[in-house]
């Protein structure tokens, strides 16, 4: 089938804000008496918050937390997060990008962000990016996170094209492992290069430009 749709993530691909997720789990952690670094971070890449939250408690040792008390932190960690979102500028988005995104759409192709993070359109409007994007799926159209596909299905839905007509650009495992899922060419950029689940492998973003032509 052929390929009419490009569905990037945002994190890690088109932006880089892990250090910023770094910085707002680590003072909840902090807060908590959790032992949080960036190992334990990387971990984090492609999952949903409440999911990521679980994955910081394994480390907890005080009294049980209930689930409302999970919501609070989890919302606590978004505030600092977006308190950092609120300082990107369009400067964060380099031009290599910016012109490949804008040179893919001239080539005809639709192209759609498929992010699990509630904060996507925030973000994309921090940068400056929302109008390259014919579509958004992000968390706040899905229940289930990478490496279920829900996401880029919504996307490909949005762009009114089949699974089987749509690309996925991914720097995560999870979210290879969610375009394969959702029946999607996986193209893999940044640490997802190294996974043998990948159909494409990308040195730079602009190498994008030779395979969709």
């Amino acid at each position: 089938m052929v390929i009419k749709g490009i569905i990037f993530d945002l994190d890690g691909v088109l932006v880089f804000t892990d250090k910023f997720h770094y910085l707002a789990w680590k003072k909840v952690a902090d807060k908590l008496g959790i032992y949080f670094d960036e190992k334990i971070n990387n971990r984090l890449r492609g999952v949903s918050r409440m999911a990521s939250l679980e994955i910081i408690l394994e480390n907890y040792h005080g009294e049980v937390l209930s689930a409302q008390q999970k919501e609070e932190i989890a919302a606590e960690k978004n505030e600092y997060y977006r308190s950092f979102l609120a300082k990107m500028r369009p400067e964060d988005v380099d031009i290599e990008t910016r012109s490949t995104l804008a040179e893919l759409r001239r080539r005809g192709y639709k192209l759609a962000l498929g992010s699990s993070s509630k904060n996507a359109k925030f973000i994309l409007s921090q940068v400056g990016l929302t109008s390259a994007f014919d579509a958004i799926s992000d968390g706040n159209n899905i229940t289930h996170s990478k490496p279920n596909p829900e996401v880029f299905l919504k996307a490909a839905e949005f762009l009114n094209l089949c699974p089987g007509q749509c690309a996925v650009v991914e720097d995560a495992y999870a979210g290879i492992d969610a375009a394969k899922e959702g029946g999607m060419l996986a193209v893999a950029i940044g640490d997802a290069t190294s996974y043998e689940k990948d159909d494409i492998k990308l040195k730079k973003f602009s190498d994008l430009l030779k395979h969709f032509k």
